[in-house]
Formats: C-alpha cells, sequence, structure tokens
C-alpha cells in the first residue's frame, strides 16, 4: 500500500471521530484542517476529497455548500450472515438491504461462511460497499469435515469446505485414534488470540477420501444433511401401519374403482403420483391427479415433521438418496405402489379436448393403483408398442400436448435442463454415463403435474374479487430475469454466430424458444440451453405472490411430491384448511418455513453437483494419458472448463498451461486471448484435450491442450 493511501486512510478515521464526537457541529475544510494543524496546500485538497466522500457515503450531509455535519440517520453497522468465497473474502448478505457489503480476506475477523456477524462500513464507492467484520454474534458451525494430516508433534484436518480457508489444529491426544489421510469430522474447542488456526478435536472418523460412503457422508455433513434419522423419529414412523385404517377410509372418497396408474423412473421406491382416467357420458374426460397423502401420518408438532422441515426436501446424490422422511413412510405406508390400496389427496378435472379446465375437485380420497409403468415403458406404448392401457395413454400423452403448446403459446419456457447420471458396478465403480432425455412419456407426467400445481395454487392462492394473493400460503415463485444477465446470455451465443436482442423481458421466452428450436440437432444445443437456464432468476418459495415466469403462470405451487419436499406437505395442510372453511393466521410461521426450505433446497443442489464431481473424477481416475475431443464450457481468468463430448465429463486447462505463450482473459469479449491475434478461446470451441491428472482430494480433473 503506498504511502499516499495510508495517509488518507489516517486522515478520514480522524475526520470521522471530530464529527462523531461534535455531532451537532458544522465544519468546512478550512476548519476540518485546521483541527488536524494541516497547512499543506495539496493536504488540504485531500480533506475537501475526504469530506465528499464521506458525503457520498452518506456518512456525512452538506449542511449548507462547504459546510458538512453528521447525517444522523446514518449508520454504518450492520448485522448479516457471511457468504464466504474460496479466495478468503467475504459478502455479508443483510436482510432486507439492497445489495451485500464486501469485505477483504484480512477484514474478516475469523469469520466463517455462514456465520451471523455484525459488520462495519469502511467505504463506500458508487457500485461497492466494504466493511470489516467487528463482531461474530453466533458460530453457523463449530463442527468440520476433513482430511488429516498428521505430523510428530501435531496434526492438522484439511477442512473439505473451499469456503473456509483455514486449518483445523489438532493435539495428538486429541485424535480419536485417527490417522494420516483419513477423512474425519473435528469439533473445534477453542482459537487462542494471536494463534492462525483454531484447536479442535476428532469426534469420528469416516474413512478413507476416494471412498463413496466417506466422500458422500463428508458432502453431507458438509452441507448440514444428516444421514441417519434420531431415534425418536425411527419410532414413530415404526409405528405407521401399511394396513388402512377403515374409519378413515368411510370419511373419504372412494376411487377405487377407477383406472389408475403410476408412470416413475424404472428404480423408483416412493410413488408420489398417480393418475386416473376416464371418458364422461358427456364426451369430456376426467382425469384424476392422486398425490400420496404424507399429512394423514405425519401431523404437525411430531418428530416427524420437525425433522421433514430441519431437511426441507430429500437428497438426490449420484449413487444414493437421503430421504426425507424415513423409509416406513416414504418407501411403503405413504408411496402409491401398485395393486395396494392407498390414502390419497386428489386434484380432479374435467377437461375438454382442448384441456380446458370446466370443473374441478380437490379432497381426500383412497385409490388402489392397478398399474406400474417406468417412463421407459410409457414411451415405448406412445411409440406404438401394444398395451392394455394404450389408449388411455395416448388420450392422455394428446392432451398434455396441447396443454403445453398453450404454456408455450403463453410465455412459458421451453428449457430442459441437461442432466447426466452414471452407470455403477457391483461395488459401486461407475463405469458408464447415461445422458437423461426428457422424452413424451416425463412431459406427460410433468404437465398433468404442473396442472394440479397451479389449480390448487388459484383455489388456495388467488383471493375473490380479484383482491389479490392470499399471503397464508406459499407459492413457488420464480422472477423475470435481469437485462443484465440477459446481455451477459447474448454476448454469449455470439460465439456460435446466433444473434439474440433482449431489448425488455417481455419477449424473452419467445426469442430463446425460438433459438433453442431452431438449435436442438446441432452440438452446441446442450450447453447453450445450460446458459440460458444460467440467465434465469432461480426459483424460491415464498408467501408474497409473484407468478412464476418461466412457466408463465400466475399462480404457482408444488403439491405433488410431499414425500420429498416439505413444501407440497404444508400445501396439502393449507388445502385442507381452505375446504375445511378453516380461517387460520400462521404469522410469520410461513415466510420463515418458505425462506429455510428455499435455503435447504440451495444446499441440496451443491451437494447433487459435489456429488457428481465426485464420481466424474472417479470415472476419468483410470484415464489418465487417454485423449478426447471435448467443448469448451467454461472461461475463466485461471483458464478454461472443458466437457468432453464422449462422456460428458468436465475438467479444466490451465491458463499457465496453454501453449505459445501468455495469455488473459479478456472480460469484455468473454474470450481467452493469446499475444497472438489468432490464438483466441470462446464458448462451445471444439477442442481435442488429453487427462493428465485425477485429483481424488479437490474432485477436480485436470486437462491439457493438444495441439
Amino acid at each position: 500500500m503506498s504511502k499516499h493511501k495510508i495517509k488518507k486512510k489516517g486522515i478520514q478515521s480522524a475526520i470521522r471521530k471530530i464529527f462523531e464526537r461534535q455531532p451537532d457541529q458544522k465544519y468546512n475544510s478550512k476548519e476540518i484542517s485546521a483541527i488536524l494543524q494541516i497547512t499543506d496546500k495539496n493536504m488540504r485538497k485531500l480533506v475537501l476529497t475526504i469530506l465528499n466522500d464521506l458525503k457520498s457515503e452518506s456518512f456525512l450531509n452538506e449542511f449548507q455548500k462547504g459546510y458538512f455535519i453528521l447525517n444522523d440517520n446514518f449508520s454504518n453497522q450492520f448485522i448479516g450472515t457471511v457468504d464466504s468465497t474460496s479466495r478468503g473474502a467475504a459478502y455479508i448478505i443483510i436482510p432486507d438491504r439492497d445489495g451485500d457489503i464486501y469485505v477483504s480476506p484480512e477484514n474478516t475477523n475469523r469469520a466463517f461462511h455462514g456465520d451471523e456477524v455484525e459488520v462495519e462500513i469502511i467505504r463506500q464507492k458508487k457500485k461497492k460497499t466494504e466493511g470489516r467484520i467487528t463482531r461474530i454474534i453466533s458460530r453457523k458451525a463449530t463442527k468440520f469435515v476433513g482430511t488429516l494430516d498428521v505430523k510428530s508433534k501435531f496434526a492438522f484436518l484439511i477442512l473439505d469446505n473451499n469456503k473456509i480457508n483455514i486449518d483445523l489444529y489438532i493435539p495428538l491426544e486429541k485424535l480419536k485414534g485417527a490417522v494420516t489421510g483419513q477423512k474425519a469430522i473435528a469439533r473445534m474447542t477453542s482459537w487462542p488470540k494471536g494463534v492462525d488456526s483454531p484447536f479442535g478435536e476428532i469426534i469420528e472418523v469416516i474413512g478413507m477420501p476416494g471412498n463413496n460412503d466417506a466422500e458422500m457422508y463428508s458432502i453431507l455433513f458438509k452441507n448440514e444433511f444428516e444421514i441417519e434419522f434420531p431415534q425418536e423419529v425411527v419410532q414413530e414412523a415404526e409405528g405407521v401401519g401399511i394396513e388402512l385404517d377403515q374409519e378413515e377410509v368411510k370419511r373419504r372418497k372412494d376411487l377405487r374403482d377407477k383406472l389408475t396408474f403410476t408412470i416413475d423412473p424404472f428404480d423408483a421406491k416412493d410413488f408420489d403420483d398417480a393418475l386416473s382416467y376416464e371418458v364422461l357420458e358427456n364426451g369430456n374426460v376426467e382425469v384424476g391427479v392422486h398425490i400420496a397423502d404424507v399429512s394423514q401420518y405425519v401431523q404437525p408438532g411430531t418428530a416427524m415433521d420437525e425433522e421433514a422441515l430441519k431437511r426441507g426436501n430429500s437428497v438426490y446424490l449420484e449413487d444414493r438418496v437421503i430421504p426425507m422422511l424415513p423409509e416406513q413412510l416414504s418407501n411403503l405406508a405413504c408411496s402409491l405402489r401398485p395393486n395396494e390400496d392407498k390414502f390419497a389427496f386428489s386434484a380432479i378435472f374435467e377437461l375438454d379436448d382442448q384441456g380446458k379446465v370446466l370443473n374441478e375437485w380437490f379432497g381426500k380420497t383412497v385409490i388402489h393403483s392397478d398399474y406400474r409403468f417406468a417412463y421407459e415403458d410409457a414411451q415405448e406404448v406412445i411409440e406404438g408398442k401394444s398395451d392394455t392401457l394404450k389408449d388411455v395413454i395416448l388420450a392422455m400423452d394428446k392432451i398434455a400436448k396441447t396443454i403445453r403448446k398453450d404454456r408455450m403459446k403463453h410465455g412459458a419456457l421451453s428449457i430442459e435442463s441437461e442432466e447426466v447420471s452414471f452407470v455403477f458396478d457391483d461395488k459401486g465403480m461407475p463405469n458408464g454415463v447415461v445422458k437423461k432425455v426428457s422424452k413424451d412419456a416425463n412431459k406427460l407426467i410433468e404437465e398433468f403435474m404442473l396442472l394440479a400445481n397451479k389449480r390448487v395454487a388459484l383455489f388456495v392462492g388467488k383471493l375473490p374479487g380479484d383482491k389479490g394473493s392470499n399471503n397464508q400460503f406459499i407459492y413457488r415463485c420464480h422472477d423475470k430475469p435481469s437485462l443484465e444477465k440477459l446481455k451477459t446470455f447474448s454476448v454469449f451465443i455470439e460465439k456460435f454466430d446466433y444473434d439474440l436482442e433482449f431489448e425488455n423481458v417481455d419477449n424473452v421466452a419467445q426469442k430463446i424458444n425460438g433459438l433453442l428450436e431452431k438449435i436442438k440437432d446441432t452440438p452446441e444445443y446442450g450447453l447453450i440451453q445450460t446458459m440460458a437456464i444460467r440467465s434465469m432468476a432461480k426459483a424460491v418459495y415464498q408467501t408474497s405472490n409473484i407468478g412464476h415466469y418461466g412457466l408463465a403462470f400466475e399462480y404457482y405451487t408444488h403439491f405433488t411430491s410431499p414425500i420429498r419436499r416439505y413444501a407440497d406437505l404444508v400445501v396439502h395442510r393449507l388445502l385442507q384448511d381452505k375446504l375445511d372453511n378453516k380461517q387460520k393466521n400462521y404469522g410469520n410461521t410461513l415466510n420463515e418455513i418458505s425462506k429455510h426450505i428455499s435455503a435447504q433446497e440451495r444446499k441440496a443442489i451443491e451437494s447433487e453437483r459435489e456429488s457428481n464431481k465426485f464420481f466424474q473424477a472417479k470415472f476419468l481416475q483410470d484415464k489418465v494419458g487417454n485423449e478426447y475431443e471435448g467443448t469448451v464450457s467454461g472461461l475463466a481468468d485461471f483458464g478454461m472448463f472443458v466437457r468432453i463430448n464422449e462422456n460428458h465429463c468436465e475438467g479444466m486447462i490451465t491458463m499457465q498451461s496453454l501453449p505459445n505463450g501468455s495469455y488473459h482473459f479478456d472480460n469484455d469479449k468473454f474470450q481467452i486471448v493469446g499475444r497472438r491475434n489468432d490464438d483466441v478461446f470462446n464458448f462451445g470451441d471444439q477442442v481435442k484435450v488429453k487427462v493428465i491428472g485425477v485429483d481424488m482430494l479437490k474432485k477436480q480433473v485436470d486437462l491439457e491442450l493438444i495441439e
């Protein structure tokens, strides 16, 4: 840091103190200079510059031209949550404040990612507010997972979480038998002043790096998901019988004689939803969307309910599922398994041949699923294979396509995330990659689930007489995209010689849908679709309804998956309150639930991504030296990411390893540019690469470019 910067910082601090000691006194630059005994002409100019800076920060008001006074309304201290970066800096997220506060690594004051802290603003510019953490109010975590490095007199736990830039110092007597290289969980016990690393003790050894169980446990622990259910929850679940309560059956609409079936993944065990179909005498059709009635078994205030809320959702890792509910419920009692009577919460619609809802009914039912289809089975029927339910499947497919076409016409986005999963051998090793493709059978189920979610949201959420939305409800909301992100997307697709201009958000869906339809058979389709998704806002749960932009729905919620999402369970309860004409005031409870389950959803997505990265690395571990064709899928100031075309795994080529001299990342053009004009790398470029290394600890694949 230059002497000038040090001097300015000191003078600014002194000026702040003058105004804080005399909050009712006004001063001009000459008076401040006199108090500070500054006589140098250039230094007096610096004083005036600092006064104007403090005015820009709202620390001072200009009382009259040239005179400044402390701003009564100014507060430079806030309470917020730490969102750390991998480089040691942090952003402090302040509720109800526009913009985060940036904190440099030297000003984090030992705070960790997720901690609640007090932060003081130290400087403010037009687009950036910078602060320092002055106090840690509460620690988000005191237990950490990592890999042990044992020395002769002490040990360190090198943390898995790259957002926490410290190691945990472990005295040898606190190792609990753990040895170098093992993955373990440790508790932080103290952090003495003047010591770089906090002290800790090992509380559990979870295995060796590279072991599937150890790595998945580590990912889940880091993201604060429990693997085992508390004993109290297990006991409650075991008390739930599979046989239906016959008194409860009498209180429900009996639909066991309706033709009912499920369509799910071939390996599914928890069947959330079933469909029924009937042609009515008037020529219309009746479609029933029947959802597992979890609310019958999981009552508010029980241990099962509290644990389900805590988890928020099931977590789907590459090789396992961490369920929201114990298996006794998720796979047995609640699951709409074929050839079994089950309790359901049903949404039944009378539809015309255009898929328009003419009548609807919501309520508790008892159903009996007659058939179970895997998506692949149903798809074969749609494509012409003979089956007992062929006419039914084809009729429902036709209705679903009509409803989908209408959604697109009203501005829905036709974007499908690209999903790739691994095939495992008997020992849990990934030995193949499968790209999931959404076909007509998937879209059939999707459209009827969307219909049920939308109609439930309208039924409970829309107040009569167009008086707005019911804020005692949980909506699934998706905000409009920002023009800034859309402009970034425009720059991105220019690399593929496509041109889209976004003047406003009104016709975004139409333009993106048109582009994706045009390029669906090109190699860059998947990459452009992924970037289109990234340019959109993230969907969240909230009690204030703003609609769902991506689906083009004014009202939308989640009703159809209560086995794996807590939001749906709450919506079932709120729907039943509406049907029973119960007027309940939940106060801020639903808002707090919405925030929590939205956060849990984000953590589940992060866990799933980390799981995928681990198995990518494991899949390529024995392929070091292999050469592949690949697509540039990401650019940064430290290098570029390449997705291998053959197996969809992604690796990194560092900037330093690029051939023919030095390179830099051009942020404006989204390119990596070399000293020679023709040395340019863009998104989507086809390149040839060699796998040169796999780091299982970092879940990282290293590639080099082959010229």
